[in-house]
This record gives C-alpha cells, structure tokens and sequence, in this order.
C-alpha cells in the first residue's frame, strides 16, 4: 500500500537526515520567525510565532481549515490550527491574566486556534509547548478555551499579532491575516501585582534606600490601596533600622498617609518638619499640590515659608503668586508674579511664556491658577 504523499515526504526526510551535511546551516525561512511583546501595567505578554504570507492563496477554508481536522500526520486526529507557521505558535504571560473574560495561570502555553465559518473561533491555550506544530495536538492537556469572533480587516500579507487599546490594566492581542483579524481581550490585576512586587523588592537590595518605602509608599497612597500598609512603610523609610531618615520626602510622605486615614492632627508636626527641610522646588511643589487639592490658604502658608527659607530663590516668588491667586489677592499676586519675571533662569524658555500670559491674567483679575 503506497504512503500517502506527506508521510512519504517526512519518511524520506528522517531516512536521509543522516547525510545531509548541510541540515545545520542558517537559512532564510519561508515563514520567518517574529516575537512581539507588552507591557500591561507591569505584566509583560510575549507572543512567539512564524509568519506565513498569503503568496495569493486561499487562506480561510483552504488553507487553514475550519474546525478541528486530521493533518494527516501525528497523533493527533483532530487538529486546531497553531495560528501561525512552522512550530507550535507561544504566548507567555508573566502574571496571571483574564483572557476573553475566563482566568489564566501566569506561564507559557502553546497557542492554537480553530475557526467555524460563521466566523467563531476558538481560542486554546495548551499546557503542550515544546511539540511542531499542531500534529500531536491532545485536547486533554488544554488550559484554557475561549470562544471570540474574527473581524473583517484591511489585507494584510504576512500574519501579524499585535497590541492595541493598551491601559494600566488591559490589551487587545490581534492575530491579522488576509482580510481577518481575531481579536482577543486581555485583562490584568496591575495593583495586586505592584503590591506584591513591592513587597518582594523592599525586601532585596532594593529596601535599602529610604526612597524605594517612599516611592512604594506612595503608590499605595495614590491608588488607595493598604493604607494601613502604606503608612508602616512610610514610617520605616523616616526610622526604619539602617534604612530611616528623616527628610523632606519621607517626612512629607509620612504626613500625606496619616491625613489621609484621617489623622490630621498627627500629619500636621511632621508635615512643618518636613517643610523645614524642603528646597525651594519641594515647597513650591507641595503649595502646588495643595491648590490642586482645594486648600487655597494652607498653599498660601507653605509658598510664605519657602519665601523665608529660601528669600528671592527660583520659583519662589512663583509660587508666592499662585498662592495669592488662589485666595483672590491679585495684587499681591502681580507684585509677587513681576518678581518672579526678572528670576527666570537663564535658557529657561519654558516659564517665560507662560508667566507674561499670567501677568495679563492678573491685570485683568483672573486667577492663574
């Protein structure tokens, strides 16, 4: 009985491999190699796959058929396809994902699809990475399927995965070809990882500075997330054993989390501590701050001290001027804002512009804030 024409093909490859001299050679492959990566919040997704081209065949169908079918070769009777060319088609996520709306383990998995012609696909996530292909597919070692429509989409010639729609928390990962793109919704818990990543590094090397429990601090703070958390990490990074310090940044730092569990009262001694501390930008920054938070007068307070701290130093006449601004005293502000004009740094183009159009501003009793 003669073999079928594929199986004839491989017999002969493995039955001669022995005298090829040449197999070991880099070539240009037909369908090369492509890896594309991204960050999604701070989990990176990597997609490693081949790149078939159209070349004016039949793709949907024909060429990649519909369903599950048998390749002719392998184990496996019912193959999906592996969604690209050559070896089984990997996605790695380094953390754990909600893809399509169904969870995912962090890990590597072999990535295959099988579409209907109605235009359904179904998306597989396989424990199987290291086979070629789809050949000795096994249903029983998949992860994860998904269902997800394709799109119609401008022709492309090479298949093509790519990002889009990015934010702090998701993705789109696109697989195009010809005139189809398969979208698929990727969805990740950026503040779970970035709390536990920050747990694990505060206590590497990177737990030895002060800055590293401010910054981590701070996140938390942002995001609203463990303020009982954030505040015993803001106070390691004021007197933490070997680490502790007491500067403006972890000093204002402590403050800002205890007025935001709600006790002012603590916050207000370390905050003039730290203001104590503070150049002339830290200041200003933190009048900044204030303003932007609605606390026109405490701003005010903060601006005249950094005026005594640090007398005619740039941007404080600056910040004096927001601060008079901001409780309505433009004249004040004009006087203070004038002041400033003549302390511009030089080759500082980027304020001279901005603070004639706030000189107009206070003239005509606009706030510039």
């Amino acid at each position: 009985m003669n073999k079928p024409p594929l199986l004839a093909a491989i017999a002969l490859f493995i039955s001669c491999t022995p005298a090829l001299p040449g197999q070991f050679l880099t070539l240009p492959e037909v369908s090369p190699r492509a890896t594309v990566s991204q960050t999604i919040g701070i989990t990176e997704v990597t997609v490693v796959y081949h790149r078939p081209s159209v070349l004016k065949r039949e793709i949907w169908g024909n060429l990649v058929p519909y369903g599950f079918t048998d390749l002719g070769f392998g184990t496996s009777k019912a193959a999906p396809w592996r969604a690209g060319a050559n070896q089984t088609t990997l996605i790695s996520f380094q953390h754990d994902v909600v893809v399509a709306g169904s969870p995912l383990p962090a890990g590597t998995y072999g990535f295959f699809m099988a579409l209907a012609a109605d235009g359904t696909v179904t998306v597989i996530f396989s424990h199987d990475t290291g086979s070629w292909g789809s050949f000795f597919y096994d249903e029983s070692h998949d992860a994860l399927r998904v269902p997800v429509k394709w799109e119609d989409a401008p022709f492309r010639e090479q298949l093509t995965y790519d990002f889009s729609d990015i934010t702090k928390d998701s993705a789109v990962l696109a697989l195009s070809w010809e005139k189809k793109r398969i979208p698929l919704s990727l969805k990740v818990h950026t503040d779970l990882n970035v709390v536990a990543t920050l747990k694990a590094e505060l206590s590497n090397s990177k737990g030895f500075l002060s800055q590293s429990w401010v910054t981590a601090s701070n996140y938390l703070l942002t995001n609203n997330l463990e303020l009982p958390l954030a505040l015993t990490w803001a106070q390691y990074a004021v007197s933490g054993r070997g680490v502790g310090e007491r500067t403006f940044a972890t000093l204002s730092n402590d403050a800002d989390v205890l007025e935001k569990l709600g006790r002012a009262d603590e916050a207000k001694p370390i905050m003039d501590e730290a203001l104590k501390l503070g150049t002339a930008l830290q200041i200003h920054l933190y009048g900044r701050g204030l303003i932007a938070r609605g606390k026109a007068e405490q701003a005010l307070e903060a601006f005249k001290l950094n005026a005594q701290l640090h007398p005619d130093a740039w941007p404080v006449n600056y910040g004096l001027a927001r601060g008079y601004s901001a409780v309505g005293d433009y004249k004040a502000a004009l006087e203070a804002l004038l002041k400033a004009q003549t302390q511009i740094p030089d080759g500082d183009t980027l304020n001279a512009a901005p603070i004639k159009t706030n000189i107009e501003k206070l003239r005509r009793g606009e706030n510039i804030n």
